[in-house]
């Protein structure tokens, strides 16, 4: 594992500091305070949280800046297995702390289903979180008029639908988009484009004899797009030709002729502007930010590789996140950022539990990386997720029990072990021999690419219905509380930071 910083644990160790001062100032106590088995921990802890919410107070300013996070299919069970996970790995039991953004002073909860599908998928879901309209599955930046794989739906622009990018930069502020996936997937491109199909990220993927735009054409091209000062990710093969191939020696995917990676350059430069275009953690790490405007990020031909599996000379998304504002910032009206930690989706799919965890870690560490860089009093951050996954936390294990290892309790009626995290459906189905389940203990479970149990066999692991968390901390946060819509977000956002064309709180 790189780059494994101890990020995680800040209010714990907080409350740590706190209860050992009331234990030294009490020398009657019988135990330390911090001690699950006096009934005194339980007591000061709850104390302790009621005493920071009585006394903390509405911040009311104008967000300057705003950093919307987003974990991609990071379900709320997924945010509970990775506390264990990391407090696991740092000799915690780990069901105690928190994650560095659920610390954030208010929480509530979003309603992800599309127009048209009770589940949602990531381009309906950041269409509602990214635009404030919900639309129907597989389609990006329109509305739910036109249903997927509608190109006459797509042309025109009369169904399309723009969002917080497009309200930023009318205001004036930067703006940036860094994923761990391709730039040109799905949530990521929300936030851009306009697409009838989420697939069509390429030329190549459109249908035959289609007059649609692709989505990489849109980052370069269009109003929207070619106006982001800050684009990190992967996905470099949708901005080359065939004919082309990149710095590593990967092929491009398109069939056109189209170089877009230059043609960015180009129209960067000819608005009198100073980009720069980069492909490896080299270069991110040694540039000097002050000599540019604007900046490309194609870190891979297709996704970045998993954390656990990614070599040195590929950033991870903190690094990706500070170079972010350390650009944005230089903005004197304020930056909008967008960071999605996209890979936690993809090892849910593949029932990866250990990788989706891992991921999930990897977007507290960006979130905690980013609060450590910015002014608390005008910066929004809001860390929420555009769906959930149908893996499952049960079992009864006792405190301590590996997290993806087996439950510690009894074996099922069939007298075989079963994990304590699995899945609903997906790959990790194995077939029954003589009626009887698959004994796990011939698997290897330390192995990352071990596909956690499923009940129904399927290629791939679908998505869950139910609602996801949004945290929040800064100008306007306490909006975000209670139960709403999944596009209710960026309307709350929009008016913390006095931009887009609906209510605000310039206007109150």
């Amino acid at each position: 594992m790189r780059h494994l910083n101890r990020f995680y644990f800040v209010p714990v160790f907080l409350f740590c500091v706190w209860a050992r001062s009331l234990h030294q100032e009490n020398q009657n106590a019988p135990r330390p305070l911090f001690d699950e088995h006096n009934k005194e921990h339980w007591k000061m802890q709850a104390q302790w949280i009621l005493k920071n919410k009585v006394s903390s107070t509405l911040n009311k300013r104008t967000a300057k800046n705003v950093i919307l996070f987003l974990g991609d299919g990071m379900s709320i069970t997924t945010l509970a297995a990775t506390r264990v996970y990391l407090g696991q790995k740092y000799g915690h039991m780990g069901e105690e702390l928190k994650l560095s953004f659920e610390a954030f002073p208010y929480t509530g909860l979003a309603k992800t289903y599309c127009v048209d599908n009770n589940v949602a998928d990531s381009a309906c879901s950041g269409t509602a979180y990214l635009t404030g309209v919900k639309a129907n599955s597989g389609t990006v930046g329109l509305s739910a008029a036109v249903k997927r794989g509608d190109c006459d739906g797509q042309r025109g622009g009369i169904h399309a639908v723009t969002g917080l990018i497009d309200w930023a930069q009318k205001a004036g502020k930067a703006t940036g988009v860094v994923t761990t996936t391709r730039v040109t997937h799905a949530t990521p491109a929300a936030s851009y484009a306009h697409a009838a199909d989420r697939r069509w990220e390429a030329d190549t993927d459109l249908p035959p004899d289609s007059h649609c735009e692709d989505i990489a054409l849109q980052l370069i091209r269009g109003s929207v797009g070619s106006q982001i000062d800050v684009v990190m990710g992967g996905g470099r093969k949708n901005f080359l030709s065939r004919t082309l191939k990149d710095a590593q020696g990967n092929q491009g995917y398109r069939t056109d002729s189209l170089d877009l990676i230059k043609e960015w350059q180009f129209n960067k430069k000819s608005r009198g502007g100073a980009p720069k275009y980069l492909y490896n953690r080299t270069q991110l790490l040694s540039l000097d930010f002050k000599a540019y405007d604007s900046l490309l990020g194609l870190f891979a031909s297709d996704h970045l590789p998993y954390h656990l599996e990614a070599a040195e000379d590929v950033p991870v998304l903190s690094e990706m996140t500070q170079r972010a504002i350390q650009m944005l910032s230089a903005n004197k009206n304020g930056f909008f950022l967008f960071v999605e930690g996209g890979r936690i989706d993809t090892a849910h799919h593949e029932t990866k539990a250990r990788k989706a965890l891992d991921e999930t870690a990897e977007l507290a560490k960006a979130v905690e990386a980013a609060i450590k860089m910015v002014n608390p009093e005008e910066t929004l951050v809001i860390v929420t997720s555009d769906h959930s996954h149908t893996m499952t936390y049960s079992g009864y294990s006792k405190r301590g029990t590996d997290i993806l290892g087996f439950t510690n309790r009894l074996n099922a009626s069939d007298n075989l072990p079963y994990t304590t995290l699995s899945y609903a459906n997906g790959p990790g189905y194995k077939p029954h021999e003589k009626f009887q389940r698959h004994n796990l203990m011939m698997d290897d479970m330390n192995n990352p690419d071990f596909t956690y149990p499923s009940l129904v066999p399927i290629s791939r692991e679908t998505h869950g219905g139910e609602d996801v968390a949004v945290f929040a901390k800064g100008p306007w946060s306490h909006l975000f509380t209670g139960n709403y819509e999944q596009n209710f977000i960026p309307h709350a956002i929009a008016f913390a930071a006095c931009i887009g064309p609906g209510y605000t709180s310039c206007k109150l």
